[in-house]
């Protein structure tokens, strides 16, 4: 049994190593301007005691952004611009997402519906149309389905509602790798606490159909969120409630306002779950863009700002 005792205590040994590279690894410095978009202030308020991140710019009929899980705010960054033009866009990091509170929650779907009806509020958001990509699009659903008086209109871009909520693992044999990895004790934390950049580049370019559609630095710049303390427990959290996503699709017959459902060519659902939702919400409009993965606006951004402009104008 001598083998034995020496594999847990490596095994302990890289515990213990990971625990402390975690308490001394360098906490990124929250940006004060957008790179990529200089003259739009970055923003913060306060929402359930939790301070989001958000900018808002432009003037028209009010969009509101919700990015998806693993990203934030600069997810839209190859569409905010055009769509200022026309409307007023608002664009927040969710909890535990980019620059945003990291508060010690379980990251359910209600716990992120309520931060949105929040930021609804609290600003005073009215008449909106939710813009949301992966869970962004489910939460816009959900607002819809409770009648939600600050929302006008939906459009959910491949929505995050299926598969037991584990749509990310379809995007490369190394994701379903990794999060098989998550699901065992102990080894799931470390796994995240590792953030290797290599595997994190490899998960966010299984999430488009095209490399080059990802703008030079932006991998970089998320995975560097990642090292904010106590991001890899939120994003452990969010992973654990992953099935709830699912179990969204039992409201959508409830939604009575006009929905438009966007799908990647190569998004992680399948045809039939995309045309069940269809089915299930009242008039709501299917539509598929060639050549476009889960990260839609990323990887095709003219569909995204015609789709909005087909809806919300």
């Amino acid at each position: 049994m001598e083998w034995l005792a020496i594999v847990v205590g490596v095994f302990v040994a890289l515990l213990l190593l990971l625990y402390l590279i975690e308490a001394l690894r360098r906490q990124p410095t929250p940006p004060t301007e957008l790179h990529w978009a200089p003259g739009v202030p970055i923003e913060y308020v306060e929402v359930n005691g939790i301070r989001l991140r958000y900018v808002v710019t432009g003037q028209g009929p009010t969009l509101v952004l919700l990015h998806t899980l693993r990203t934030q705010l600069d997810n839209f960054r190859k569409v905010i611009g055009e769509l200022s033009k026309d409307f007023q866009v608002y664009a927040f990091d969710l909890p535990g997402h980019g620059y945003s509170d990291i508060p010690e929650e379980e990251y359910t779907p209600e716990f992120f519906a309520k931060s949105v009806r929040g930021f609804l509020e609290t600003l005073d958001v009215t008449d909106g149309t939710i813009v949301g990509e992966s869970i962004g699009g489910a939460l816009g659903l959900l607002l819809a389905a409770e009648h939600n008086p600050r929302v006008r209109k939906v459009i959910a871009i491949n929505s995050y509602d299926y598969g037991r909520g584990r749509g990310i693992t379809r995007g490369s044999l190394f994701s379903k790798l990794i999060f098989a990895l998550t699901n065992i004790p102990v080894v799931g934390g470390m796994v995240w606490r590792m953030r290797w950049y290599g595997a994190f580049a490899t998960i966010i370019k299984g999430s488009v159909h095209d490399d080059a559609s990802l703008p030079q630095g932006l991998v970089r710049k998320m995975r560097e969120v990642g090292n904010r303390r106590n991001h890899y427990r939120a994003f452990m959290s969010l992973i654990a409630h992953f099935p709830k996503w699912e179990e969204l699709r039992s409201v959508y017959g409830s939604i009575e306002i006009p929905v438009l459902m966007v799908y990647g060519e190569h998004d992680w659902s399948y045809t039939p779950k995309r045309e069940s939702n269809r089915d299930a919400i009242p008039g709501a409009v299917l539509e598929s863009v060639p050549g476009a993965g889960h990260l839609l606006s990323l990887d095709t951004p003219e569909a995204t700002i015609r789709a909005v402009r087909e809806l919300a104008g």
